[in-house]
């Protein structure tokens, strides 16, 4: 069985590819991905911004 695992995206990269990353692994839009963690950043007083950079430092760049 093919193991799925999350990478920051290469090629589909705004700032870190974190959200890139993330439609990849879940097969959704990332344009949505990344409304949806601007709405977040907003209504948590700038908490899910740190979290988007623990997450950058965290995930890992995607094979090349």
């Amino acid at each position: 069985m093919d193991q799925k695992k999350l990478y920051r995206s290469i090629n589909d990269r705004q700032i870190c590819g974190v959200c890139g990353g993330l439609g990849e692994y879940f097969r959704v839009d990332a344009t949505l991905l990344r409304l949806a963690a601007v709405l977040f950043a907003f209504a948590s007083c700038g908490t899910a911004i740190l979290a988007y950079f623990v997450a950058a430092v965290i995930i890992p760049d995607g094979p090349r």
